[in-house]
């Protein structure tokens, strides 16, 4: 498993989330020379993948939809890869679609391993097994759930990265209900609701 930064799950987790891939924006206490170091180290990673567009739309701190611009006055996008998601537990849908871009960015190039079209039907997203998200997948459908403790306890994952798990991977990526009931003796338990 990948090790990364609670700012490098935040990241690739928010991308995850968006259906255009793109890692921008980026939360908004990262910027300048920070933002640059942690979008280096994913790039260095193969996290993430620089895309570049036909647009000539200028980088814009204030909008933060594009990282920066080529040499010929082009924007760049970045977007999650099959390997981000993977270092979070999310299966890629497929592999890696052009991203579509910023709104001011809209005719993107797709990256070298993008398949010439995209395929039109959308497919489920699943988990492997063995990662992190299974993990708390059934730490969550157990006989009383799990509290964030013992998911943290167990992944290793801040608080914070758990409740965004399970509201962004799990709920929206996934749909699964995520229900809570707060058990006397014990701290709140979630679960996940089977229908």
């Amino acid at each position: 498993m990948t090790k990364l930064s609670d700012t490098q799950l935040v990241i690739l987790s928010a991308a995850a989330q968006r259906e255009d891939r793109n890692v921008l924006p980026l939360p908004g206490s990262l910027r300048g020379g920070a933002a640059a170091k942690v979008v280096g180290a994913l790039l260095k990673r193969g996290l993430i993948a620089e895309t570049a567009t036909d647009s000539r739309a200028k980088a814009d701190a204030a909008l933060n939809r594009i990282w920066r611009n080529d040499e010929d006055g082009n924007a760049i996008l970045l977007h999650i890869t099959d390997a981000g998601l993977a270092a979070i537990g999310v299966e890629p849908e497929s592999p890696d679609p052009a991203p579509k871009g910023a709104d001011d960015a809209p005719n993107a190039k797709p990256p070298q391993n993008a398949p010439a079209a995209a395929d039109p039907a959308p497919k489920a997203r699943t988990t492997r097994t063995g990662t992190k998200q299974a993990k708390l997948i059934d730490m969550l459908r157990a006989e009383g759930g799990a509290t964030i403790d013992e998911i943290v306890a167990e992944t290793g994952w801040q608080p914070h990265t758990v409740r965004g798990a399970m509201s962004g991977a799990l709920k929206k990526k996934l749909g699964l209900t995520i229900t809570s009931e707060k058990v006397e003796g014990r701290d709140r338990a979630y679960m996940i609701a089977e229908d």
